[in-house]
């Protein structure tokens, strides 16, 4: 039997501070303590697979029938970003945080991109993505000068309204920013934020793309294909592995049409990884602390992995989880340094087990790894014979 595997990752959607939370500011933070007790939180189907049973969280509730495998993942990479949070879901631990700027980026790195694009800057200074085209867009159309800005992420930004920039040539100038953005300015992306409208109604559009830095050593999706099997990417998840270890890309279209494409994947014939990002959560409402959004977006995914629940054939396996935090509660519109929750079913998997507290997100991939019985570990430890029942060789052949 071809035996596939639904990795689903939550985009921010932590479990409660993790113990170096006050080296990154975030004591305190609780992204999903956050929605449990907004009291609009409605994820049955969650909730069946053990989320409410997490050892340690603030939202942990009476003991009740799960049918999946549950735990929570600790952190062990420098930094609270999207790259490394899902290298280290792929095994990848990064011991360095990858660079910031919360003084915007020197003028070396801005004069050598102002002579390669052949246009101006504005702004460079860390901005709300929301706020800087509302802020800069008019001077942007006036000038044809590209809006540059970062975050608390380790990203360069260059957002362009659609019809002063024709998109290829953002993307080009894109290209242009990662070539430069390497060595110590090795940024985890450089991202397009291109926006159309009229001032004070500009609005971004979903041609987002990411030009993320490569993973510094071999990944679970390297591992993967080098084996012969598939990764199939939907949502950034090309991106943010720069496209490596790659078979086939789905690029980001939201959390329903993510969701969507991924329940149609399930129909087709293949073995190996299907790796979905789900980025609503993070993007749209953690980011601009919207409890109520955030919320709503989760409830609006739950039946989304109860179909897919119900087209899984007998030897697929679903794992869920979460590559930092997000708090919409929490002071500030950061990452913020969490436990992420980590779901795990399939037929043969045990139910109702819970795995408390994991040492790395790397647990995954070396979980998957083993799956396949492909020779990857990475930096993490596999924790499939824990949550399987009674799986002999010539079953762990099957399955």
């Amino acid at each position: 039997m071809a035996k596939r595997v639904f990795l689903i990752v939550l985009d921010s959607v932590g479990a409660g501070a993790a113990p170096d939370a006050d080296r990154f500011g975030d004591s305190g933070c609780d992204t999903l303590g956050t929605c449990v007790r907004s009291g609009k939180l409605q994820v049955p189907t969650l909730a069946e697979l053990g989320l409410y049973q997490i050892e340690g969280t603030s939202f942990q509730k009476t003991k009740e029938e799960t049918i999946g495998c549950y735990m929570k993942l600790q952190e062990q990479s420098a930094g609270k970003d999207t790259t490394v949070g899902h290298w280290e879901i792929a095994g990848v631990i990064s011991p360095k945080p990858l660079p910031v700027y919360p003084e915007g980026f020197p003028d070396e790195v801005i004069r050598e991109f102002e002579k390669e694009t052949g246009r101006g800057v504005l702004c460079n200074r860390p901005y709300s993505g929301t706020e800087v085209i509302r802020d800069y867009g008019r001077e942007h159309l006036k000038t044809g000068k590209l809006i540059v800005y970062t975050s608390a992420d380790s990203v360069f930004q260059i957002a362009a309204h659609e019809e002063k920039v024709p998109l290829e040539e953002l993307y080009a100038d894109c290209r242009i920013a990662r070539k430069i953005m390497t060595g110590e300015h090795g940024v985890g992306r450089v991202i397009a934020r291109p926006f159309v409208g009229e001032y004070p109604d500009f609005t971004r559009t979903v041609n987002r793309h990411d030009f993320s830095v490569e993973p510094p050593k071999e990944t679970l999706l390297d591992a993967l294909k080098k084996a012969g099997k598939s990764v199939i990417g939907v949502g950034k998840i090309h991106d943010i592995f720069a496209g490596r270890g790659i078979t086939e890309t789905f690029p980001n279209k939201g959390n329903t049409r993510n969701m969507e494409q991924t329940l149609e994947l399930m129909d087709k014939e293949f073995e190996g990884l299907c790796f979905v990002n789900l980025v609503d959560f993070d993007m749209i409402y953690g980011h601009r602390n919207d409890i109520d959004g955030y919320v709503n977006a989760l409830n609006e995914v739950d039946p989304k992995i109860r179909q897919l629940m119900g087209k899984m054939r007998r030897e697929d396996v679903l794992i869920l989880t979460a590559d930092h935090g997000c708090d919409p509660g929490f002071p500030g519109t950061d990452h913020t340094r969490e436990y992420v929750p980590c779901l795990c079913f399939g037929e043969h998997l045990k139910k109702g087990c819970g795995l408390g507290i994991r040492h790395s997100y790397a647990d995954i991939a070396a979980t998957i790894a083993d799956i396949f019985n492909i020779s990857f570990q990475g930096d993490g430890k596999s924790f499939w014979s824990d949550i399987t029942e009674n799986v002999d060789d010539s079953y762990r052949y099957l399955l």
